[in-house]
């Protein structure tokens, strides 16, 4: 480093040293290592080190035991400094625009207090399972990244109140995360998405959900039961409304299939024997799990049924500022009901 530029740090340090600051700002001074003597300053709860060329952190720093805000976004970090993983008061940890390619299991598994994670403008494959530890996240942010997937331990992360995972690697989506119950954002533009998970309705606090620029054809069932406020959906490839003559074969129903939907059926009454009993056959309750029920006429099934889809219109039916039409997966149990006349579904052709 040059001259000056120590004398300016060391400076910074012995001002926070003595007047016992709980915050020191060492951004965009061209340092390529943190001075040691940073690790003096005990009761620092904020450090900025941000916009400098730092490749890695002195363990000296263990001694910042009351550290929650730390910035180290901007500089030339190849990996996550194990360092890290023993400042248990860490809440807000910036990361961004650095060289970073793997996230160790052990540094994100010792940061119990995080609520905010910020990695963008990285080089990040992959998220590890430990990720689970992060009880109290609220802000996760990995955009811009190579991510090709995500842990189904993100379904851990019960205080998540928004997730950017924009312009990644992304196919599909953890059914898990639909158990975030408190996420209001989600931002998964510019990924590779064919589809979002099923499950996606159980966020009943989800107002903002951005899906440009992927490969959804369309959108999951009952999606317009969300109470969204924004919706970002150019870009994709969405089914059109386009007439065309259908070829209906009358389904025949296995065994156990018509089996499933009688008990499914009689399930619903909690009178019933089949309803008293079905808690005594885990089995076959965990099977019976996956069954759902028709759009229209709200009967059960299990594994038989006939894809379809209707348009919502976002302004008119789901009060987004929108003149935008969405198509919404659905399914009915049977032809009989897809032809009875009146309703708006539409079954989905192959070309």
């Amino acid at each position: 480093m040059a001259e000056s530029v120590v004398g300016a740090i060391d400076v910074s340090v012995v001002r926070a040293l003595y007047g016992n600051s709980p915050s020191l700002n060492l951004s965009s001074k061209k340092i390529r290592e943190v001075p040691k003597c940073v690790s003096r300053l005990t009761k620092l709860s904020v450090l900025l080190l941000n916009n400098n060329c730092i490749t890695s952190l002195p363990a000296e720093l263990l001694s910042l035991k009351h550290l929650t805000e730390l910035n180290l976004g901007n500089n030339s970090l190849k990996e996550v400094p194990a360092a890290l993983g023993h400042l248990e008061s860490l809440k807000k940890l910036y990361l961004f625009s650095n060289q970073i390619t793997v996230v160790p299991p052990e540094v994100i598994d010792g940061l119990h207090n995080l609520v905010v994670l910020n990695l963008n403008h990285n080089k990040i494959q992959s998220l590890p399972p430990e990720i689970k530890s992060l009880v109290k996240l609220e802000h996760l942010s990995v955009l811009d990244n190579k991510l090709e997937e995500l842990p189904a331990e993100l379904g851990h992360l019960s205080k998540l109140s928004e997730i950017n995972l924009t312009s990644n690697r992304l196919c599909c989506l953890p059914q898990q995360l639909c158990q975030c119950k408190d996420l209001t954002k989600l931002h998964v533009a510019r990924n590779k998405l064919t589809s979002l998970p099923e499950g996606i309705t159980a966020l009943e606090k989800l107002q903002v959900v951005d899906v440009a620029g992927n490969k959804l054809s369309m959108f999951p069932v009952e999606f317009h039961r969300l109470p969204l406020k924004e919706l970002y959906c150019e870009g994709n490839r969405f089914v059109q409304c386009e007439p065309m003559q259908s070829e209906q074969d009358a389904e025949v129903l296995t065994l156990k299939e018509l089996v499933a939907r009688f008990v499914l059926w009689e399930d619903r009454n909690r009178v019933s024997l089949v309803h008293r009993m079905l808690p005594h056959y885990p089995c076959l309750s965990a099977l019976l799990a996956n069954g759902s029920c028709c759009a229209l006429c709200q009967g059960p099934f299990l594994t038989t049924w006939l894809e379809c889809v209707h348009f919502v219109n976002l302004r008119k039916d789901m009060k987004v500022r929108s003149s935008l039409t969405i198509p919404v997966r659905a399914v009915l149990c049977s032809y009989k009901c897809f032809n009875t006349e009146g309703h708006c579904y539409y079954g989905i052709a192959t070309r």
